[in-house]
């Protein structure tokens, strides 16, 4: 991201308003000497970054994390702001908080919380969380280890001057960060280098809806959004937007430091029991496979109710909803790609009781690889749906679109999938065409006891419609609902 620069014909101002920040600092106690920063008291607007008073020595202990979103399958998020804005601005965007009853979470640059410290004030009273924006929001890449202290330890000092707020968390004007800067706020005490991971770069786009509409699109469980106060007017009206699409969703903005304490650590992928259960094989041609496509001679009417693919988290967390209402536990076969850039989702099913398994990496017609392109796609998916869930998967593979042969089953199963998990009702959900009622109707007409059920979660389709009164239907009739494992009587495997 470019650096900011004062517009055409401010510089002077820009000038002026640097030095008489840092005389403020100066006065405060909180710098030891002009040379601190290179202000000479100049008004045409020349200035250098800071520079430590006294000799830092660079840390040698272990970072501070590094945070892009909190591993969490709580249904919470945080709304963050970078920058401070003019007083008029900064009421507005207050005000308009307020309104919604949203408690966001401000990064504020130094330098501006000492030269206008009412505005800080009135965030903190507002009960908004104040956090590190740097001193300068200088980039921090281009500085040698001493700057970046500075510019990290001066900014802390006049929040905590200013406002009584100590900072946990600092953020880069860009958000991106160097070994330098989290070996830097881990000297500081600091808990996190924070970024984040749903961007609409309001500085590029035109209305407060298209801003909105970005956020609703990749708002996640566990997300931190980031929003500037002084790039685009519009991000104001765009909070409406960003409220409803988390109450439509059930989903609460808390304020950073809440998210943060709410999740949890994630084990590094080695460190997770059955994460190599899933190999690369070469020796396949006489591997044992088994395709289950039912539950035969069952005494009782249990069937099984599964998912696959991926979907967005409105889509996946509507159809969770309705499982804990009407208490069914299900199988979700998921597409690892999409479990990758959302790994919170899978384990917010786990956490539902429901069972996680293997529906490939990339979603390929498994018969149109090579046996090593399907194999790596395989453990790629296993390895990244364990990382996402933080235990072994259940051992079913699913083949994407049903499609699956004989020497392919051998390739798969030799991988330590050796259990196909197919399916018996089927009503092509996945097709927009086919209507709620459709898909009901296909589903209660075709169940049997032992079936097992092929639904989807993907985006746009009618599934969740149909979803409720399907399960109704079912349960009218007798049948009860179980995990595909437990339906067909599949033994837990280790990690091999």
């Amino acid at each position: 991201m470019n650096e900011w620069k004062p517009p055409h014909g401010e510089a002077a101002r820009f000038g002026k308003r640097f030095a008489a920040g840092a005389a403020l600092l100066l006065a405060a106690g909180l710098l030891a000497g002009c040379g601190l920063f290179g202000v000479g008291g100049d008004a045409d607007g020349g200035s250098e970054p800071a520079k430590p008073a006294a000799e830092i020595v660079r840390y040698d202990g272990p970072m501070s994390r590094a945070v892009d979103f909190v591993y969490t399958a709580r249904k919470e998020l945080s709304l963050t702001f970078n920058g401070m804005a003019d007083p008029a601005t900064m009421d507005r965007l207050l005000d308009e908080l307020n309104k919604y009853g949203i408690r966001a979470t401000f990064f504020l640059p130094g330098m501006r919380v000492a030269e206008e410290p009412d505005i800080a004030k009135a965030i903190a009273a507002r009960g908004h969380e104040i956090e590190n924006n740097t001193l300068n929001r200088l980039d921090m890449s281009k500085l040698p280890y001493e700057q970046v202290y500075s510019e990290i330890k001066l900014s802390n000092d006049a929040i905590r001057k200013r406002t009584g707020a100590v900072p946990r968390y600092v953020r880069t004007k860009s958000g991106d960060y160097t070994d330098d800067v989290r070996l830097a706020a881990a000297q500081l005490g600091m808990e996190a280098v924070v970024s984040y991971n749903i961007n609409p770069k309001d500085r590029e786009m035109q209305g407060a809806a298209e801003i909105g509409k970005y956020v609703e699109r990749f708002m996640t469980r566990g997300g931190i959004i980031n929003l500037d106060t002084d790039a685009n007017p519009e991000v104001i009206g765009a909070i409406a937007y960003i409220a409803r699409a988390a109450d439509d969703i059930g989903y609460k903005l808390v304020p950073l430091r809440d998210l943060m304490k709410n999740g949890g650590e994630r084990k590094p992928l080695e460190r997770i029991p059955g994460w190599d259960a899933a190999k690369i094989n070469p020796d396949y041609k006489r591997a044992q496979y088994k395709l289950v496509y039912r539950k035969d001679g069952l005494k009782d009417k249990q069937i099984a109710l599964t998912f696959d693919d991926w979907g967005s988290d409105k889509t996946i967390t509507k159809i969770l909803d309705i499982l804990a209402a009407e208490d069914v536990k299900a199988t979700f076969f998921l597409r690892a790609k999409g479990t990758e850039s959302n790994p919170n989702l899978a384990r917010a099913m786990i956490e539902g009781g429901h069972d996680v398994a293997n529906h490939s990496y990339s979603h390929p017609v498994v018969t149109t690889l090579s046996p090593e392109a399907l194999q790596a796609d395989i453990v790629k998916a296993h390895r990244v749906i364990t990382e996402a869930i933080q235990q072994q998967p259940t051992m079913l593979f699913r083949p994407p679109t049903g499609v699956i042969d004989d020497a392919t089953g051998k390739v798969v199963a030799a991988t330590g999938y050796p259990v196909i998990a197919m399916y018996e009702v089927t009503t092509l959900d996945w097709d927009a065409k086919n209507s709620a009622a459709d898909i009901v109707q296909g589903i209660v007409k075709q169940t049997t006891g032992g079936s097992v059920i092929l639904l989807h979660m993907l985006d746009d389709i009618h599934t969740i419609e149909a979803l409720p009164t399907a399960i109704e239907q079912l349960k009218k009739k007798g049948f009860t609902f179980v995990k595909m494992a437990d339906l067909i009587g599949l033994q837990p495997q280790g990690s091999g």
